[in-house]
């Protein structure tokens, strides 16, 4: 696996709080020199290579003239199948069901982190996006606070999971209930789906319950990001 690429002062500053034996290498432009000053001390105190370097050579290191001024190498984070033997049990789970745009994956995470959810499950498929540079770099940190699984069998998962959690699939199609509906008596697994086609017909049909936005009817629908900020506010 090659390492992560992690740009951005709260991405940085996110792994750097979390896992920092990750980190393996620092760069930054030297209007970043303060900020980046406690973290060279870290990576000097591990014997581990840091360096000022001009903008031109921190955009070739980040892979994107969008690396606010400072990257971080780290290892590779592994992302674990979820085993169904040791389920989770937290209050709140998020599930993504082939969410594909790897800057959307980091906007929910971003959203997710920010109001406290703890757990994501990502459904790997043909095309889904996991954890990586972009993704990184969306979410501001936000990954860094999240612990993160995978399956490749999201209908069986959430079958099993449903005596630990209310299942609920974020969808437009048949009866759904507003969020201020959806009971929240015990912890909750919130499904959403891809930007092409939402939750998978499997998947759905996993969910005992279902939960739809309300909106004017002017568009049909939000982007999945901007979907999970909504439902995020109004269900954790």
């Amino acid at each position: 696996m090659k390492p992560d690429t992690i740009c951005g002062v709260n991405a940085v500053a996110a792994l750097f709080a979390r896992r920092p034996d990750d980190a393996l290498r620092l760069f930054y432009l030297a209007e970043r020199r303060d900020v980046a000053g406690p973290w060279c001390a870290l990576l000097a105190a591990a014997r581990r290579p840091y360096r000022m370097v001009p903008a031109d050579e921190l955009a070739k290191v980040a892979g994107t003239p969008h690396h606010g001024g400072i990257a971080v190498i780290a290892k590779p984070r592994t992302v674990d199948m979820l085993d169904l033997a040791a389920p989770p049990r937290l209050p709140f789970l998020l599930v993504l069901d082939g969410v594909g745009n790897p800057h959307n994956l980091g906007a929910i995470a971003r959203s997710a982190a920010f109001f406290g959810v703890r757990g994501l499950l990502l459904h790997e498929v043909a095309g889904a996006a996991l954890p990586s540079d972009a993704a990184y770099r969306t979410a501001e940190g936000g990954l860094e606070f999240l612990s993160v699984w995978r399956t490749r069998d999201l209908a069986r998962v959430l079958a099993a999971l449903a005596p630990h959690y209310r299942t609920v699939a974020a969808t437009l199609e048949g009866e759904a209930a507003a969020p201020a509906a959806v009971p929240r008596d015990r912890p909750m697994a919130l499904v959403l789906g891809g930007e092409e086609h939402g939750i998978s017909a499997p998947v759905a049909a996993a969910c005992r319950r279902a939960v739809r936005i309300p909106g004017a009817g002017r568009v049909q629908s939000l982007n999945v990001a901007q979907a999970a900020a909504v439902l995020l506010h109004a269900l954790v």
